[in-house]
């Protein structure tokens, strides 16, 4: 009897040690929908590396992917917008640490079927520009800088009835992508990342509050051995290049 109750408590043992191994193999992250080329591809450059690594990553609206983790979705990291999201998520305990800034982001007008060379975020007022398509202020960063864009050159009201709103940066390019809209306030990240032929025009910084993104480990994640490791990597040169291309400056950038 001695013997079986050995036995068992060496399988119990080796399963669960199994279980946890297999855990700290495997996150999920959520990502603001700027990076879904750009963290593919650092997530990729990742596991070229680690390859028994399991990398799932949820794209979406920061504000959205924010509640979901208030709510207790299970999420290992998050990856914003901006840095008030997360700061929000370690301020109500969801969150382990601080938030770690790692890219500061940019907004370009853009179109899949007019010159946008040369245009000023004022001139969007006229009628040959169409429909404008921005992200949900309301829980997209992106969007909301669209919007201080927007009023800050004078012509929100005057855009209002044409506005067309994505429920994230992601799902407003698809909106210019597809002829939805005729102009897009997007991320450069996915213009840059995109194969769709167009063109567009930078929208000056001056007009919004700066895009600082942040990312914070979950309390889900903060005892998962590859949360962390990942975590670091993306702070490393190599990782930092990836997002360069896609037109992301660093924050040792942004403080010049």
């Amino acid at each position: 009897m001695r013997r079986l109750w050995q036995g068992l408590l060496v399988s119990v043992l080796v399963t669960a040690s199994s279980m946890a191994a297999a855990a700290d193999n495997h996150i999920t992250v959520a990502a603001a929908a700027d990076l879904h080329q750009a963290l593919d591809d650092v997530v990729a450059a990742y596991r070229h590396d680690h390859p028994d690594s399991r990398i799932e990553v949820v794209y979406g609206s920061s504000g959205n992917l924010s509640t979901q983790i208030e709510q207790g979705a299970p999420f290992d990291l998050f990856f914003s917008a901006d840095s008030s999201y997360p700061q929000q998520l370690v301020e109500h305990g969801k969150a382990s640490g601080t938030p770690v800034p790692y890219a500061l982001g940019h907004l370009v007008m853009w179109s899949a079927s007019i010159d946008m060379k040369g245009v000023q975020v004022a001139d969007l007022a006229q009628a040959r520009f169409g429909r404008i398509a921005i992200a949900n202020p309301q829980h997209a960063p992106y969007g909301k800088r669209a919007e201080q864009a927007l009023r800050a050159a004078g012509v929100w009201d005057k855009v209002q009835s044409r506005l067309v709103f994505g429920d994230n940066i992601a799902q407003t390019a698809q909106f210019a992508q597809s002829g939805n809209a005729q102009v897009g306030l997007v991320a450069e990240s996915l213009v840059l990342g995109s194969s769709v032929k167009g063109s567009f025009e930078p929208v000056p910084s001056s007009l919004y509050e700066p895009l600082r993104q942040s990312f914070v480990i979950t309390q889900r994640g903060a005892n998962n051995t590859l949360a962390q490791d990942f975590a670091r990597y993306v702070q490393t040169a190599p990782a930092k290049a990836i997002l360069s291309r896609y037109g992301f400056n660093l924050p040792e950038d942004a403080a010049h």
